[in-house]
């Protein structure tokens, strides 16, 4: 790399709430040697939402920088998450195993070829057997339908967890859920205002005790579909208001050289 280049770095933001089961498998899996050969510093960000068990002593020792979050909720922590972030890209996952870190070179290839701002994985697109309930798979088909319809996008898997994105998307956008409607809500604004696109992905068994609360927890992400539609417009920060509406790129899979058994 030349002296004039901006060194390359990562930050993995994974929030966590009693994940001691999960926790080490998912940091294991992030394939540290593979980015490091691609040039990159990497930083695990775990920010923790006052765990009552071993998690952040866990992660802590196998070298994540520890933020503790007291205000609850999956959305506020990804806010905390994105503000602390180093990184030139940001890559988020759930600390449970479920998502295929062993990807994270290929989407982050992708994203920098096409020049984007947002990627998210769809989780459909390849899962293992009853990774997810039943119920789950209706209530996110039924999200994805409504965000499509009411904002004019693209999108299979609204409630997916697993995103990469440039540090400038995460600082120019102004996310005002702090619950698991912040899921949603981060591809509206990316689909709607930045260069973003849905690639096909995994999803595997969770390691740990289920956190989602089903019916409660859709109906919320449900409503807020709808009350965001008068707050989209306020989600690009005042300093990139003048960011006009891009088309939506439609999904695709990963480009060709990207084998099977890699994707």
């Amino acid at each position: 790399m030349s002296s004039t280049q901006l060194p390359k770095s990562i930050s993995v933001v994974i929030p966590t709430l009693n994940e001691q089961d999960g926790i080490k498998p998912t940091i294991d899996s992030i394939p540290k040697d593979k980015l490091a050969e691609l040039g990159y510093s990497l930083e695990i960000l775990v920010i923790d939402g006052n765990s009552t068990d071993l998690t952040r002593e866990i992660a802590s020792a196998m070298g994540a920088k520890i933020i503790l979050e007291k205000r609850k909720g999956y959305g506020r922590a990804y806010k905390t998450g994105f503000s602390e972030a180093k990184g030139d890209i940001i890559v988020t996952l759930d600390a449970d195993g479920t998502y295929p870190a062993e990807l994270i070179p290929d989407y982050i290839r992708y994203l920098n070829e096409k020049k984007l701002d947002f990627i998210t994985v769809n989780r459909f697109s390849k899962m293992e057997d009853n990774a997810m309930l039943i119920t789950h798979r209706i209530g996110n088909k039924l999200l994805s339908l409504v965000t499509s319809l009411l904002y004019s996008i693209e999108v299979k898997d609204s409630q997916s967890g697993m995103w990469i994105m440039s540090k400038t998307f995460a600082d120019a956008i102004n996310l005002l859920s702090d619950d698991f409607s912040f899921s949603e809500e981060i591809k509206i604004v990316a689909f709607r205002f930045f260069k973003a696109i849905e690639l096909d992905g995994k999803y595997y068994k969770r390691t740990g005790k289920q956190k989602l609360a089903t019916f409660n927890d859709g109906w919320k992400n449900l409503k807020y579909l709808f009350q965001f539609r008068s707050l989209v417009k306020f989600a690009v920060k005042s300093t990139h208001e003048n960011v006009a509406e891009r088309p939506v790129i439609k999904n695709r899979k990963i480009l060709k050289q990207y084998s099977d058994d890699s994707i």
